[in-house]
């Protein structure tokens, strides 16, 4: 049997009853259909899961289609479809060296095409929704193609259509709309904008917001690096809060907040976790925060899918007790709960 340990950015995660990789959309149709009734498993990069140390009791199937086909026009843009197998980062850095403007604040950001849209990958004041046309899927229950406008795929924070109807549609490959350039639109993140050098509101080349990007990531530990086990995460474990303006209200005044279209109001996750008592290094046997971020729960070298989830229970039940909130995961729990 497949060690899911290996396939995982987490490195940890037991054995599939069943293994399968894929890498055309025949292969991927035919490994659902083959897998009948009993469960599977869609993997990509493996960046944005966490599965049981029992392992997985169905079939895994394991996407590396990674076609890319463009269609450029010189006062549109480029309209660039891409299978849903692509790295992701491979796929900014490619829309950038042919002269594309708009992922760049998307960079370093782990996983493949296909989990994108799943999640409504976003960082330093974007989202891919944004460049989303078109997914194209194929629909486990009705057993056939669909393809998805972007106003079908019902977007929000963090989630998406896909998401909401887990394990329905299989991601095919995703289309996107770029525009042609090599400066940035406005920046809007200050973060972003201190490692710039910019003001907020003032553009950059795209090339050195994709390099900034980077930069920031590694700082923060979220760029996977075979050699630094303080990079063996995940990626960011838990969504920030979306709450409503009563409980924003008696956070207090420092706290992070980002009102939204509907009246509620964001707040960081991280703010919370600290200031609720967890800290960057903090430890459950092998499983660790990182001690270069503490939305980074890692694997220090010797954890269990066990040991993590233990150290996430630990954060949210501390944030629950200080401030009364909820953290939600924004990985993937396969065969774990963190009730």
């Amino acid at each position: 049997m497949t060690q899911l340990s290996d396939y995982t950015s987490l490195r940890v995660g037991g054995t599939a009853k069943n293994f399968i990789e894929v890498s055309t959309e025949a292969e991927i149709i035919a490994a659902i259909e083959g897998a009948g009734d009993a469960p599977i498993l869609v993997m990509g990069g493996g960046t944005n899961i966490l599965v049981s140390d029992n392992g997985f009791n169905g079939t895994v199937i394991r996407i590396s289609n990674d076609h890319i086909e463009s269609e450029v026009d010189a006062c549109s843009g480029a309209t660039l479809t891409i299978g849903a197998g692509q790295n992701w980062d491979e796929f900014v850095a490619i829309s950038i060296a042919r002269g594309f403007a708009g992922l760049e604040t998307l960079s370093g950001i782990p996983g493949t095409v296909g989990a994108a849209p799943i999640q409504n990958i976003g960082a330093y004041g974007h989202e891919v929704s944004e460049f989303i046309t078109r997914v194209r899927t194929y629909d486990r229950v009705e057993k056939k193609l669909r393809t998805f406008t972007n106003s079908e795929c019902d977007f929000s924070y963090r989630s998406s259509k896909f998401k909401m109807e887990k394990d329905r549609y299989v991601i095919l490959d995703v289309a996107f709309q770029l525009r042609q350039g090599e400066i940035t639109t406005p920046i809007t993140y200050a973060e972003l904008a201190t490692g710039l050098g910019i003001a907020v509101g003032e553009k950059a080349s795209v090339q050195e917001t994709r390099d900034t990007t980077l930069a920031l990531r590694a700082k923060k530990g979220m760029l996977l690096h075979p050699d630094d086990h303080d990079s063996w995460s995940a990626g960011s474990f838990f969504t920030n809060p979306i709450v409503s303006k009563d409980i924003a209200a008696t956070l207090p005044a420092d706290a992070p907040r980002w009102v939204q279209a509907d009246g509620r109001v964001k707040t960081s996750a991280a703010w919370l976790m600290e200031h609720a008592g967890v800290h960057k290094g903090d430890s459950v046997s092998g499983a660790r925060i990182s001690t270069k971020h503490v939305l980074a729960l890692t694997n220090s070298g010797t954890a269990t899918a066990a040991d993590i989830a233990a150290l996430a229970k630990e954060a949210r039940a501390k944030v629950m007790s200080v401030f009364g909130i909820t953290l939600e995961a924004e990985v993937n729990l396969v065969g774990i709960n963190l009730l």
